[in-house]
């Protein structure tokens, strides 16, 4: 099996000792992507819905920069600082995937690097 890590400076910096994703063979493991500016390395957006948003973009840079885009997400991991804020995150994500609906789990967490809003990870396939 081939096993490569795969980096873009079009998504954030990694804030500690991983890989902004890593692929083995066809498939993709996409490390967890807050609202960070790639270019300013600090959070983009007040809301939930604007750092889902942003935390998405960073997701798609790193899929880009191997050839793929969010339809190639078969799943993904959420981390959401408070459940009251569910349905704005979700009405973010579905704008961001639109009919594509790859498998999903969301969990609530005490907190986040940055003490960002969201936190998103991903399994995306070639």
């Amino acid at each position: 099996m081939d096993i490569f890590v795969v980096a873009t400076d079009r998504a954030p910096t990694p804030l500690g000792p991983y890989s902004q994703a890593v692929r083995a063979s066809n498939v993709i493991f996409l490390s967890g992507q807050i609202a960070l500016d790639p270019k300013t390395e600090k959070i983009k957006g007040k809301t939930v819905a604007e750092q889902t948003k942003q935390a998405l973009n960073n997701l798609a840079e790193v899929l880009k920069c191997q050839g793929l885009s969010l339809k190639n997400v078969v799943k993904t991991t959420v981390f959401l600082r408070s459940m009251a804020s569910f349905a704005e995150f979700n009405t973010a994500y579905q704008q961001a995937f639109g009919v594509w609906k790859p498998a999903r789990s969301v969990v609530e967490v005490s907190a986040l690097p940055k003490d960002a809003l969201i936190e998103i990870e991903g399994i995306a396939c070639r």
